[in-house]
């Protein structure tokens, strides 16, 4: 199967090329160490004596769930290369993990030359794939070597699950070379299983994005961010990681609250920070008065704030009054985390598109702990309520709290897979 991959990854690629390409140049930052996409990696050499792992996680949310696995393999004398493929990852983890990891790359494309080249400078005693990650050329590299493989926090949205599934017996091959498959949930467990993954190659750890801990912000710099953002200390709206169309709901839902007499600030996280022309054309359009965070400090009151920048979320979401869980409003059906929100103990609120968070998203509405909107139609009246009711805020919180202390402890049983596997080496 591997020599068929290889055959028409060629033709898939050049064929894909073009959009790869405007993508790149739309978001930027990727000339920098571009050759180790060819596998051109520069790794230290290897410390007799320390194993060496290989670790692969692509968006921010992965990235930023890390960070107790890196310390705790730090620690025990574990070195992690760390690569990533979007140049937002890749920035975020020279910021974050410098001193925790003892490279940073962009993993290479996945064609026998290129993971072959860098697989033989990086030279990993185990490989570490988070999510959704599951690269064919990759898991063969580790076939040949012998070199185990662990698939941590592992999902399968609704749409890979139902490709997947549509293979019959064949799905099975999507996961030869994966040593260990750790879900983040049971719902995901349960699809491996139905896939043929056999079930002493999983190993139920749950989701590594609950046990994050979150620096809080104190009572000063929440008042000198809603500075910055020039939203003084009126009540605020915060649309997380929003998706094209869902900022125009929000700004209609916003205006229809303001003209109810509510004094209410709008604060927009895109999730992509590219799509800044766009959301400034309907600001304008609209005769809205707005700043972008990108531009630096607000040089006055404006009455919606858009953060266009990277690895804020989490202190932003820790001004918001309600959060709005982005990419869950039609037509939009996969949703974005919630976990952060939770975890910052924020009334959430989202749309029906929550797929690929669906048991949590399920949870979280069954707890108490988040309100699920019925569509574009209820963001204005779902959310109202909320902001009319600050007692009703507060149970959403304290559920989110409790919520999220129930599901603490996926970073535990993650390191002690890693660590027996490290430890079962020769």
């Amino acid at each position: 199967m591997i020599w068929l991959y290889r055959v028409l990854f060629v033709p898939v690629l050049v064929l894909l090329a073009p959009h790869y390409a405007a993508r790149m140049r739309r978001r930027g930052g990727y000339g920098r160490n571009f050759g180790e996409r060819f596998g051109a990696h520069r790794p230290p050499p290897r410390v007799a004596g320390r194993r060496r792992v290989w670790l692969q996680a692509v968006s921010v949310g992965e990235m930023l769930a890390i960070a107790p696995l890196l310390e705790g393999l730090r620690r025990d004398g574990v070195d992690v290369y760390l690569t990533t493929t979007t140049s937002t990852g890749y920035r975020l983890a020279q910021e974050r993990y410098a001193g925790l990891a003892v490279g940073i790359g962009y993993f290479p494309i996945d064609w026998w030359p290129f993971a072959a080249r860098a697989w033989r400078l990086i030279q990993p005693d185990l490989v570490i794939l988070t999510e959704g990650e599951r690269w064919p050329e990759h898991l063969q590299q580790a076939r040949t070597r012998s070199v185990p493989v662990l698939s941590i926090n592992a999902r399968l949205s609704d749409r890979g699950f139902a490709r997947l599934r549509r293979l019959g017996p064949l799905s099975a091959l999507v996961f030869d070379g994966v040593t260990r498959v750790l879900p983040g949930s049971r719902q995901d467990e349960a699809r491996f299983r139905e896939l043929g993954v056999s079930a002493d190659r999983i190993i139920f750890a749950g989701n590594l994005k609950f046990d994050v801990e979150i620096p809080r912000i104190s009572a000063e710099e929440a008042v000198q961010l809603r500075r910055e953002l020039g939203l003084g200390q009126r009540v605020l709206v915060l649309g997380s990681s929003t998706w094209p169309g869902e900022e125009a709901a929000l700004l209609a839902a916003w205006r229809r609250w303001r003209s109810d007499g509510m004094d209410v600030g709008l604060l927009l996280v895109p999730r992509h920070a590219e799509r800044r022309p766009e959301i400034e054309r309907l600001l304008v359009d609209q005769g809205v008065a707005h700043h972008f965070r990108s531009r630096g400090a607000a040089p006055g009151p404006v009455e919606v704030a858009v953060a266009d920048t990277t690895g804020e979320l989490r202190r932003l979401t820790q001004l918001a009054d309600v959060v709005v869980v982005g990419k869950s409003l039609p037509p939009h059906t996969e949703g974005q985390t919630p976990v952060e929100a939770a975890a910052l103990e924020k009334p959430i609120a989202f749309g029906p598109g929550m797929a690929n968070f669906r048991v949590i998203a399920d949870d979280l509405v069954r707890r108490g702990a988040a309100r699920r909107l019925a569509g574009e139609q209820d963001l204005y009246a779902g959310v109202a309520e909320l902001l009319m009711d600050a007692q009703r805020r507060a149970e959403l919180a304290r559920a989110a709290a409790d919520w999220r202390r129930e599901n603490a402890g996926a970073t535990a049983r993650t390191l002690a897979v890693i660590r027996a596997e490290l430890a079962a080496l020769r």
